[in-house]
């Protein structure tokens, strides 16, 4: 079996990866370099690279998709891993599978998913939950990846109110926020929705300028408060700061002009494709799930912004040609 890095005693190790069905090991990966590749493998990682981050169906080049930002909470996640002697290799698995059940058009799709079975059926979209079914039962033709119990228990809970069982599944679950906060200011700043003078100075002055500045600051916090602490932290000064320069984030653009306004017509999209499967559950793609909703969930939820766009045009707008 293929041996691991130098890992410190608070590493987790891959020779004790345990599986809901018991696999002989390879010659040449761990346990959790094959859970990555699996993953990587996926059509369900693939569809990230259309589905929204903050702007919804960005028609620039250059702004963050859930494929990037993936890629990007991968390497900041690596990046602390290494220097607490943690597996790098389960940090990698967990954060290429984070988002793997993200709705289409970012957490406005999530919200309307959430808010429509909360109020018809007494059910909840968690994105972090579909992430794991995903995983568990939709891929391979509902057979599923049969991962690591370690890299299904951090893509759980990457976010919500569970923390990871191991210190890998926390520097993801804190890497996240750290990718998608700095990132978003980038992208906010060239869609005009920010200018870099808005942000807020006592913030900026703790945690720097310019994202390169902030994100080195930020993950050397994190590695010198880490490393000889039983969970992932970060100081109060340079983590204070970083959770007000989140909480301004979401006061000026999240819930703000023109994420806002471009949310409110995804929320419209995404409740009026989920009513029209529900009622034409035959014109859906073949599913073993028996259950209308939860297949109605599974598909709308795997929606890139583009098809769902597509898809709601197809059935609900009027097509230019002649009568």
């Amino acid at each position: 079996m293929s041996s691991e890095p130098q890992l410190g005693p608070r590493a987790r190790r891959a020779a004790e990866a345990v599986r809901d069905v018991p696999e002989a090991p390879c010659p040449f990966r761990t346990a959790y370099q094959r859970d990555r590749d699996r993953i990587l493998h996926t059509k369900a990682f693939r569809r990230l690279k259309h589905k929204t981050q903050v702007f919804v169906a960005p028609e620039g080049d250059h702004y963050r998709t859930r494929l990037t930002h993936t890629l990007e909470v991968s390497a900041l996640a690596r990046t602390i891993a290494r220097a607490l002697a943690l597996n790098e290799d389960l940090v990698e698995a967990i954060a290429m599978g984070h988002d793997l059940g993200h709705a289409p058009f970012g957490h406005a799709g999530e919200h309307a998913l959430d808010d429509l079975l909360k109020e018809r059926m007494g059910r909840r979209f968690l994105h972090n939950e579909q992430s794991l079914r995903v995983v568990e039962v939709l891929e391979r033709d509902g057979r599923g990846l049969n991962l690591t119990a370690d890299v299904r228990d951090g893509i759980r809970h990457h976010t919500g109110t569970g923390m990871p069982a191991t210190l890998e599944g926390q520097i993801v679950r804190l890497a996240d926020r750290l990718a998608y906060v700095n990132h978003d200011i980038e992208d906010a700043v060239r869609a005009g929705a920010l200018r870099e003078a808005d942000l807020p100075g006592e913030e900026v002055a703790i945690l720097g300028r310019t994202t390169a500045e902030r994100l080195t600051m930020l993950v050397a916090d994190i590695v010198e408060h880490s490393r000889d602490a039983d969970r992932i932290i970060q100081s109060e000064r340079v983590g204070g700061a970083f959770q007000r320069l989140r909480g301004f984030m979401f006061e000026h653009v999240y819930l703000a002009s023109p994420a806002v306004d471009e949310s409110t017509r995804a929320r419209g999209v995404v409740q009026a494709l989920f009513d029209w499967c529900l009622e034409h559950q035959d014109d859906l793609p073949a599913s073993p799930e028996q259950d209308p909703v939860q297949r109605v969930t599974d598909f709308v939820a795997g929606m890139t912004d583009r098809y769902a766009l597509r898809y709601y045009r197809e059935r609900f707008l009027p097509r230019e040609a002649p009568l």
